[in-house]
């Protein structure tokens, strides 16, 4: 199954469970604004959710992946089935189990120190603090359900099953959805903003446990069969532990970086955060396709041609992986920036969400997507070190990109508040990405060639001349972003429509498509033996 291929079904329902949360923030954004109760929610979501793509979705996925790909192949070609892989997953969830056990239960009666941490200045605010821990607790166990979810997930991809994993994120949606309308209607006769608030963070755990009952069908569908016996730590299992240490941070410094800027946006006027979380939203629904389509598809992949030492089908495979990221986020990053005012004012300003508070988030939109092209191209070079179980060069650029993360908050939060904050985070990770590819170089794992970089050049030149054309088309629309349901649809319709006409005709006309590449994303069913796409002319 190829690259393209892959990224296409991943890509295809990660879209459908972006949709579905987008559909979320925009009911929650409304029901409960950026005020007390809201940022209390986005704390306690906060914090399972980065441990969950920390932990479950960054370092375990690309320690244990690769292992498992790697225990899988050889037991295949030894004719001895797949036991010996599952024997090795067994091992793993064993141990796993009680780990996640252990530190879920420590966080939870530790929470009031970690919400202290975060969000010291809650404190401040009648009732906020105590609200936020309370919130913390109730969410927190959807991380070591969701990180079980992660687990067979891998063992689904290493099988070349990419469809369950990618799914069940629409589970989680649907579930807070489901949360956030029950919360209106208990909250509306009372006025009560933190029945709603209650009501969603109970929904996120529940969520959890519903993502974990589909994933162990879809894993029996396959027939793999995994037991949880009493932990036993083998030579495997040691090893993945070693490669997991490491990992977490290298992995994981987008992640970390949330924490940072949580601390940061607490210390702000309240709602900071929350416009923060919806900002982040629109940045995400790019992100989250693409980043996290490519990047579960060519880590087994990678791993693949890394074991049967094709350095050559490596580097072919991150060069497609590089064009299809930048041929999907440079332009998406430019339409994002200039339509920022007019998508957040038609989706989120309304009910308790004022407009003053869809201008300060239409700014953190502009800063967020700075870094968007960055943000998915990590996705595509870490795995060149993880396939190689190197570990450690990624934590090293991380700490170093984490620290001056830290120095350019200090000096511009308070001078730019939250916007400088999003603008931060966009420099840093431009700068993590660049460090990440200047060592794949001087190691020789992989290499701009002339043809990829052209194509590129190509690319940001086809988004400026799309960028111009918003840029004069925005204005003329604006008093239809705010009207009824019609003229959002028909004025932003009007946006989206002439955004990919003009991209695509620029496109076209400057050479920045590739008709191999494009042959392959049109391509159903590709052919058995076709050849990659050479880039590394």
């Amino acid at each position: 199954m190829s690259l393209v291929r892959n990224v296409g079904t991943i890509g295809g329902l990660t879209a459908l469970s972006r949709i579905f949360g987008f559909a979320r923030d925009i009911l929650l954004a409304r029901v409960l604004g950026a005020g007390l109760a809201a940022d209390a929610f986005q704390l306690a979501f906060v914090l399972p959710n980065t441990f969950r793509r920390l932990f479950a979705e960054g370092a375990f996925s690309v320690a244990f992946v690769p292992m498992y790909t790697r225990t899988l192949a050889a037991a295949e070609a030894d004719g001895g089935g797949e036991d010996a892989a599952n024997r090795f997953a067994s091992d793993v969830l064993s141990v796993f189990v009680w780990v996640l056990l252990g530190f879920s239960a420590l966080a939870m009666i530790a929470m009031p120190a970690i919400v202290w941490l975060l969000a010291g200045e809650y404190q401040s605010v009648p009732g906020k603090f105590e609200l936020a821990v309370a919130l913390s607790r109730t969410t927190f166990p959807y991380l070591g359900l969701v990180s079980l979810v992660a687990m067979l997930s891998g063992v689904l991809n290493a099988h070349s099953k990419f469809a369950p994993g990618a799914f069940v994120p629409v589970l989680l949606n649907l579930v807070l959805i489901t949360g956030i309308v029950t919360g209106y209607f208990l909250g509306k006769a009372s006025g009560s903003d933190q029945i709603v608030a209650w009501c969603v963070a109970i929904a996120v755990s529940a969520s959890g446990v519903a993502q974990l009952a589909y994933m162990g069908w879809a894993t029996r569908k396959a027939g793999v069969r995994l037991k949880i016996s009493a932990p036993r730590f083998t030579r495997d299992v040691r090893k993945l532990c070693l490669l997991i240490l490491p990992a977490t941070f290298g992995a994981g410094v987008y992640q970390i970086s949330q924490f940072v800027d949580t601390f940061f946006a607490t210390s702000l006027a309240q709602g900071s955060l929350t416009l923060l979380k919806y900002a982040d939203r629109l940045n995400q629904m790019p992100l989250g396709i693409v980043g996290i389509a490519l990047g579960t598809a060519i880590l087994p992949m990678l791993a693949r041609h890394i074991q049967g030492k094709d350095e050559a089908g490596a580097q072919r495979l991150q060069a497609n992986a590089v064009e299809i990221a930048c041929l999907l986020t440079i332009p998406a990053a430019v339409a994002l920036a200039v339509c920022a005012p007019a998508f957040v004012t038609a989706f989120f300003v309304g009910g308790k969400m004022t407009q003053a508070n869809g201008d300060t988030m239409a700014a953190i939109v502009v800063a967020l997507v700075c870094g968007l092209p960055s943000y998915v191209l990590v996705k595509v070079f870490q795995p060149a070190f993880f396939s190689r179980e190197d570990t450690r060069t990624p934590v090293w650029i991380a700490t170093v990109t984490l620290l001056i993360n830290i120095g350019v908050n200090i000096a511009v939060v308070p001078r730019f508040g939250i916007v400088g904050l999003a603008g931060a985070t966009a420099f840093t990770s431009s700068l993590n990405v660049a460090t990440l590819y200047a060592v794949l170089q001087l190691r020789g794992w992989f290499h701009f060639t002339l043809k990829l970089a052209s194509r590129i050049a190509r690319q940001i030149l086809a988004s400026a001349v799309m960028g111009a054309a918003l840029w004069a088309l925005v204005p003329r629309l604006a008093s239809h972003y705010a009207g009824h349901v019609i003229e959002k649809v028909w004025s932003l319709g009007a946006l989206v429509g002439v955004g990919l006409v003009v991209f695509f005709v620029a496109a076209y006309l400057f050479g920045a498509l590739d008709k191999d590449l494009l042959a392959q994303l049109r391509r159903r069913r590709p052919a058995a033996k076709a050849d990659p796409v050479d880039l590394s002319e």
